[in-house]
C-alpha cells in the first residue's frame, strides 16, 4: 500500500497522482512507512535533519502500531511547534532609540517594499511616528511604490533621483528622521541576489554609513524571504547575515501553494528570530509569527 501524501503539504499533494491521494484509515508504522514519511518531509523543504528527527520521534512511541494520517500530522505539528518556539519572537521597538532604524533587505521580488508598507501601517496604528527611506535607488518604480505606501499610512518618504547613492540617502534619511525625533525609520533597499558581490558590497556600505551616524544602528535588519524559494533560502540567509548582520526574518507569500516549510530548516540551522508572515497583498496581511499556528497550518490543520 502506498502511503498517501496528504499529511498537509499542499505542494506535495499537487504533485501526486489521483490514485496516490486516495483516503485511507490506518497503516502500520514500519521502516518502509517511516522512510516514505521522511522523504515527504524533505521534499516539503523541512530539511534532512528535521525530517529525520520528526520520524524518529514518531517511531519512539508508534513503531509497529497502526496509525492514521491525522495522528501523524498531529504528532509532527507538535514537534515542529516545539522546534519553532525559540525563534517565534516579536519585533520589539526600543523607545529609547529615536529613531529605531530598521533596514529591510532581500533578493528581487521577495516583497520588501510591500512588507515595509504593512509594517508602517502597524506602527502608525500603534501611534508611532515613522519615516520611510527609498533606498532602492535603481528603480523609479520602487520609489513610487514606497511613496504610495507613505501616502496610505501618513508617513513621509525620503527619496532621491534614480541612480543616486543608496548609502548617502540612508545617511540623509537618518539625519532627517533624528531631527524629527521619529520613533521608527524604515529603510528600503534594492533587491539583490546574494551571489552578486558588487551589490552585496553596496549593502555593506549602507550599513557602514548608518553606523557613522549611530554606531548602534541599524537596530534591526530584516531579511524578507519568499516562501516559494525553498532550499535557496539557506544561501540567502547565510549571505545577508554575513554582509548586513540580519537580526530577524519575515516570510512572505505564505498564502500561495507554498506553506513555508523551509522556515523549519532555517530555524534549525540559524536560530534567527522569525517575526512575521506575509499572507496576502492587503495592508493588514502581515501576521505575527506564532510557532503553534504555523506548525498546524504547515500540516494542513485549519
Amino acid at each position: 500500500m502506498v502511503w498517501p501524501p496528504h499529511i498537509g503539504f499542499a505542494q506535495i499533494v499537487s504533485q501526486t497522482s489521483r490514485r496516490d491521494r486516495r483516503l485511507f484509515t490506518k497503516r502500520k508504522l514500519d521502516d518502509a512507512a517511516l522512510e516514505e514519511l521522511e522523504e515527504l518531509l524533505i521534499t516539503a523543504d523541512l530539511g534532512a535533519a528535521m525530517a529525520a528527527r520528526l520520524t524518529a520521534n514518531l517511531a519512539k512511541t508508534r513503531f509497529g502500531k497502526d496509525i492514521t494520517g491525522d495522528e501523524i500530522r498531529a504528532a509532527f505539528a507538535e514537534d515542529i511547534a516545539a522546534s519553532l518556539t525559540p525563534v517565534a519572537k516579536p519585533l520589539v521597538i526600543d523607545s529609547f532609540k529615536k529613531p529605531f532604524v530598521i533596514l529591510v533587505v532581500g533578493v528581487n521580488g521577495a516583497g520588501k517594499t510591500t512588507t515595509i508598507g504593512k509594517l508602517t501601517k502597524q506602527f502608525r496604528d500603534d501611534g508611532k511616528t515613522v519615516t520611510l527611506a527609498a533606498g532602492d535607488t535603481f528603480r523609479a518604480a520602487a520609489v513610487e511604490q514606497l511613496q504610495v505606501w507613505g501616502q496610505r499610512t501618513g508617513a513621509p518618504v525620503i527619496a532621491r533621483e534614480t541612480g543616486a547613492d543608496a548609502a548617502s540617502l540612508a545617511f540623509d534619511a537618518l539625519n532627517e528622521s533624528a531631527a524629527r525625533s521619529d520613533d521608527v525609520l524604515l529603510i528600503d533597499t534594492a533587491g539583490r541576489l546574494q551571489n552578486k558581490d558588487n551589490l552585496m558590497a553596496e549593502l555593506a556600505k549602507i550599513v557602514r554609513v548608518i553606523k557613522k551616524k549611530d554606531e548602534t544602528a541599524p537596530h534591526a535588519v530584516l531579511l524578507v524571504l519568499d516562501a516559494t524559494v525553498g532550499q535557496n533560502a539557506h544561501s540567502q540567509v547565510e549571505a545577508f547575515r554575513n554582509i548586513a548582520g540580519v537580526t530577524g526574518l519575515v516570510l512572505t507569500k505564505v498564502d500561495g501553494t507554498a506553506k513555508g516549510g523551509v522556515v523549519v530548516a532555517l530555524a534549525e540551522k540559524f536560530g534567527l528570530p522569525v517575526h512575521y508572515l506575509g499572507v496576502g497583498e492587503g495592508v493588514d496581511d502581515l501576521r505575527p509569527f506564532t510557532a503553534e499556528d504555523f506548525a498546524r497550518g504547515l500540516l494542513g490543520f485549519s
